[in-house]
């Protein structure tokens, strides 16, 4: 993405190189958190990103929080995916949260999530069948949670649940410490992929929270998950999609160009057809970075399409990562079986993408219904 604001790119680069890339593997073999990473980026004021210089963030926004995730996933998608999820988290809280809140956020003292899938709805986020009821002065959750990053690691989840009032909309909005009676997190992760970004399911019986704890209004949680979460989730989620790719063609170009026939006396990158997919998969990531960098543009200038580009940025990203690390493979031969070129956990990291919701078929639903004119919900 091009401009990048102005001094991050140094602070991010030093993280990334030092911290991020080599404990990747570790994090990626034992499934552990990148508490290391998530750490330095706190201290570096990267976590705030999102946040209004009000409160002591960088005030950043899209693009700011793109070139972070962008840049982690080249080297740990896992940690790219925990920062999507803090300042997806971030944007509600910054929308609808308290000062104290939004300035623990901004300063990485408190690391966010959204909690908001479930399995009664499915990749149907928007449409939660969790309850939330008032008894005895307090607000009483209970859900079940499907799938919640940082599930274990962050201070407080952005929970969704059906309004307390029934019939004033589609779900309402809360802050619910993670330390609160009643959240459980129901087992470690233990994925194909992005296997450090803790991604638990989460359930809540009768947690009582108290009703300031509502972010917004009650019944209007949707509204805010279309201002504020969408926007943010499938810009990032592609962002990360993007880096994985630039991961998998840096790797396989060093790989094929460094890997020699010793009786012809000639690499792999000598060969026209190696040249030829390691073309395809440039190309293919510059298309979705160009998407993406234009969808993020449609949104700092407000322009009227902004929402069919956030729709599509996600959904396009995801599929090209899927075909470039699947050429990653096939060029780079056994070798890319091996853990040490990283090209399998491009491969694994890329998979996930597609079925996050808003999903990729949702998604090309969505996108069809746009395009022909038919409201999406």
């Amino acid at each position: 993405m091009s401009p990048e604001p102005a001094g991050l790119t140094p602070a991010l680069e030093k993280i990334c190189t030092e911290i991020v890339g080599p404990n990747a593997s570790t994090v990626d073999r034992d499934g552990a958190f990148p508490e290391q990473g998530v750490k330095a980026l706190g201290e570096a004021g990267l976590l705030g990103a999102v946040s209004a210089p009000e409160v002591g963030g960088l005030g950043l926004g899209f693009r700011g929080a793109a070139t972070i995730v962008g840049r982690l996933a080249q080297d740990c998608g896992s940690t790219a995916m925990v920062a999507c999820m803090h300042f997806s988290g971030t944007a509600v809280l910054e929308a609808s949260g308290s000062r104290e809140v939004r300035h623990a956020a901004a300063s990485g003292a408190h690391l966010s999530t959204l909690a908001f899938s479930e399995a009664g709805s499915r990749s149907h986020f928007w449409a939660p069948v969790s309850s939330a009821t008032r008894r005895d002065g307090h607000i009483v959750l209970n859900a079940r949670k499907s799938w919640v990053t940082s599930a274990s690691r962050a201070t407080a989840y952005v929970w969704s649940s059906q309004p307390v009032t029934p019939g004033t909309g589609f779900s309402t909005l809360w802050l619910v410490p993670a330390t609160t009676p009643g959240i459980q997190v129901e087992g470690a992760f233990d994925g194909l992929g992005l296997r450090g970004n803790d991604s638990s399911p989460v359930s809540a019986d009768d947690v009582r929270v108290p009703e300031s704890a509502m972010l917004g209004e009650d019944g209007k949680g949707f509204d805010i998950m279309m201002s504020a979460v969408l926007p943010m989730f499938n810009v990032l989620n592609a962002a990360c999609s993007v880096g994985i790719m630039e991961s998998a063609v840096q790797r396989t170009a060093q790989h094929v160009s460094g890997v020699r026939y010793a009786h012809l006396g000639s690499s792999l990158a000598d060969l026209p057809t190696i040249r030829n997919y390691v073309a395809r998969m440039r190309v293919k990531t510059d298309m979705a970075r160009t998407l993406l960098d234009d969808t993020i543009l449609a949104l700092e200038a407000g322009r009227p399409d902004a929402m069919l580009r956030v729709l599509s940025c996600k959904a396009a990203a995801g599929e090209a990562a899927l075909d470039v690390v699947e050429t990653a493979m096939r060029v780079c031969g056994g070798a890319a079986f091996r853990k040490d070129l990283a090209v399998e956990r491009c491969f694994r990291d890329a998979h996930a993408a597609g079925v996050m919701g808003p999903t990729t078929d949702v998604l090309y639903d969505f996108i069809g219904k746009a395009v022909c004119g038919q409201p999406l919900f």
